[in-house]
């Protein structure tokens, strides 16, 4: 196939995702294989949700759609048009998933058969449901693909990685390590735990912090798009920022959400440890990276300018900046988990790796 029909198949795809809504679907008529595929998304759609407790309907939807949303037309033009794909010899690239948020693998899917090489895919357990199904959705589209799509199976013992020519792989600081000796004389794009912070300046309107909700609550906090950090200068007043949170109240409903919030906060009670929180999330002054679930770690500046620095050394932790203080590459509120195609996770550019295997 050509890039072109390439992108065809994706904004296709783009299509069938969009059908599925929260409170109910929208079957398109005339969409290509949408009676053998429709019913069968459904169905794994609700597979997930019982497979795995984090993986709630709402969070699989919204998912869905910002993957609809990016796969149209005018996005693939704007990402792949700084690239030369037309004449890439087709490669293997192995792609071992992350599972802590919904289709948390799939720009790296995506990228390696819009790039014109044959991906083989290693999921996570956590997040096995719906990228298979998306998989024969797209081979049904263009069955040239059937030859470019294969995933390893724990099942029938087929789980180990081998007879790739590249590969992309993500996981924990640790498995890291394990990554960069296995795949030791290989091309490879390793990413390791990032996080994410928000720089509040006192001067956020009820809006901008309503939105630094979503920012920091979608999927529960478990990707690493998600705020788990606040920056704020000395004073601060919390008052404006937890009645902005208000909202996210329901969230503590959710059975493994209010135990990890149970849990952190015993713990933290019990080393006497200093905290604000509003029955559904809990604020701790730390310096530390990376909070639990229901926490938010918070620490205070007094120089704009100095915070810019101590974040820029910091920059190999970080993926994503919220707020409105100018930094590069500084991401609006509420923009945390609708990245654009191009915005590339640990600012590693897929497809230019790609284009040079």
């Amino acid at each position: 196939m050509t890039i072109e029909q390439r992108k065809e198949k994706f904004v296709t795809l783009g299509q069938f995702l969009g059908q599925f809504g929260l409170e109910k679907n929208e079957k398109l008529p005339d969409l290509p294989c949408n009676e053998r595929f429709f019913e069968l998304m459904e169905q794994h759609i609700n597979a997930a949700v019982h497979h795995n407790g984090w993986f709630t309907r709402e969070n699989i939807i919204f998912s869905l759609q910002q993957w609809s949303k990016a796969l149209n037309r005018d996005h693939l033009d704007t990402w792949l048009k700084p690239y030369n794909l037309e004449a890439t010899s087709a490669k293997t690239v192995g792609i071992i998933m992350a599972g802590n948020i919904p289709l948390v693998g799939f720009h790296d899917f995506l990228s390696v058969l819009i790039s014109g090489h044959k991906v083989l895919v290693k999921q996570s357990s956590n997040d096995n449901q719906l990228l298979p199904v998306i998989a024969d959705y797209l081979k049904c589209l263009a069955p040239e693909w059937e030859a470019h799509i294969s995933f390893l199976n724990e099942k029938s013992g087929n789980s180990r990685l081998e007879n790739f020519d590249a590969v992309i792989a993500t996981g924990s600081n640790n498995t890291a390590l394990y990554f960069e000796y296995y795949l030791r004389g290989k091309p490879s794009i390793i990413r390791k735990n990032r996080i994410s912070v928000a720089i509040l300046a006192g001067e956020e309107t009820e809006e901008e912090l309503s939105l630094l909700g979503e920012d920091i609550f979608r999927y529960y906090g478990l990707g690493c798009r998600n705020v788990s950090k606040l920056y704020v200068p000395e004073g601060y007043d919390f008052d404006a920022f937890f009645k902005a949170m208000y909202s996210w109240g329901p969230i503590i409903n959710q059975a493994k959400y209010a135990n990890n919030y149970d849990y952190n906060k015993a713990v933290y009670l019990m080393s006497l440890s200093k905290l604000l929180e509003n029955g559904f999330l809990m604020l701790k002054e730390d310096e530390s990276f990376g909070s639990p679930i229901a926490t938010l770690f918070y620490q205070t500046y007094t120089n704009p300018e100095s915070l810019k620095e101590e974040l820029d050394k910091k920059k190999e932790s970080i993926q994503c900046v919220v707020g409105n203080k100018g930094i590069e590459g500084e991401i609006s509120f509420g923009q945390t988990q609708q990245p654009r195609l191009w915005d590339y996770a640990d600012n590693v550019d897929t497809l230019e790796f790609l284009s040079r295997l």
